[in-house]
């Protein structure tokens, strides 16, 4: 018998809504039967963008989620939403991708967790950089002992300003959780994959140097930082670092992660898309250098096909009745990095996670 399409609701239709709408437009055994946004301009780009057919649009996503049309519902609403929607549709029994941040504080995270859920509901946390395919493939090479036993993590991201963003939300600090939780919880996920770890505590240096400085809305000046260094110390004895800085448009490379092991070293590249291996018994001369490619991937988009393959993963894990590969534990876990950061920055001393209430595992 065939399996009928799993029908998706997308809560948001900013930006990033748009971009998951694309992602399961390419995905067989995936139909998008509803959108639902506050904003009737952010509803007709989504109306545009499926050309108004089969869909139906609602201003709350309390309506959607009571209309009967949807499985599952992807939330691509504003950072500061996350909390309240994410409850809402937790507490309805459908199954749930929340993009990141879960939610602005770890506080907030929590109390997503305590929600109980339905049985087989599947509920995700949409980090979705692990699965960009060098990324992916770095961190295959590390679990396969590529370098041994892993020792250091070093993430750069040099890129772009903060996009434009319906309302202008994203500018500040109280709406996003901060920059070290609004875009760096990818990156402290990844830290969290690879050292397999707790993190126990957070140092942090940074500031909002270049961009967002001539902006003015109702007279405030946004407050989001765009350059900084933080460090995490895990209780294994590694160390990760991540280098962030956001007005660099100048750069080759966007992204680049290292691992560094006893045994050697493995680097990946991104938009270049490139993988790096090293070891330390053959030096420089023995590092082999290599482009990877996901010929699955049916729609590259914004991240490098990563969200396809999250989309992909995550309709698995309802097919299968699996539990989801990113799970509120994980957004939980890289939201309270993020938060550290914030408070290690902004009050110039080192941050013990057990201050913003992560526990050990």
């Amino acid at each position: 018998m065939e399996t009928q399409p799993l029908r998706f609701g997308i809560i948001g239709t900013g930006m990033m809504g748009l971009e998951h709408q694309r992602n399961l437009a390419a995905l067989p055994g995936a139909v998008v039967t509803a959108f639902s946004d506050p904003t009737p301009t952010s509803l007709e780009w989504a109306r545009a963008e499926v050309g108004g057919e089969g869909v139906t649009c609602f201003s709350d996503h309390r309506d959607l989620l009571a209309s009967g049309l949807v499985d599952a519902v992807v939330i691509a609403s504003p950072n500061m939403t996350h909390r309240t929607i994410a409850a809402d549709v937790i507490a309805s029994g459908l199954h749930v991708l929340i993009e990141k941040p879960l939610a602005l504080t770890t506080a907030e995270c929590r109390e997503l967790l305590e929600i109980p859920t339905a049985p087989g509901q599947v509920v995700a946390v949409g980090l979705e950089y692990r699965y960009m395919p060098p990324v992916a493939e770095l961190i295959s090479l590390v679990r396969g002992g590529a370098v041994g036993e892993p020792k250091m993590v070093s993430i750069t991201e040099h890129r772009f300003p903060f996009l434009v963003k319906v309302g202008d939300w994203n500018r500040f600090n109280e709406n996003t959780g901060g920059t070290l939780v609004e875009k760096c919880c990818h990156f402290f996920d990844l830290m969290n994959l690879l050292t397999g770890a707790n993190p126990v505590r957070v140092m942090a240096s940074g500031a909002q140097d270049v961009n967002h400085l001539d902006e003015r809305y109702d007279g405030r000046v946004p407050d989001i930082l765009d350059n900084g260094f933080v460090i995490v110390d895990y209780d294994n004895g590694m160390r990760c670092a991540l280098d962030l800085c956001m007005f660099a448009e100048g750069s080759e490379e966007q992204e680049e992660l290292s691992v560094v092991g006893t045994l050697g070293k493995v680097e990946a590249f991104l938009p270049s898309s490139t993988v790096r291996v090293g070891q330390r018994s053959t030096g420089r001369g023995g590092v082999i250098t290599r482009h990877v490619v996901d010929d699955s991937i049916g729609h590259e988009g914004f991240h490098h096909g990563a969200s396809f393959v999250e989309h992909r993963r995550f309709i698995e894990a309802i097919r299968g009745g699996t539990a989801p590969e990113v799970t509120l534990l994980d957004g939980l876990r890289a939201v309270a990095i993020g938060e550290a950061a914030q408070i290690a920055l902004g009050e110039h001393r080192v941050v013990e996670l057990s201050e913003v209430g992560l526990a050990s595992r």
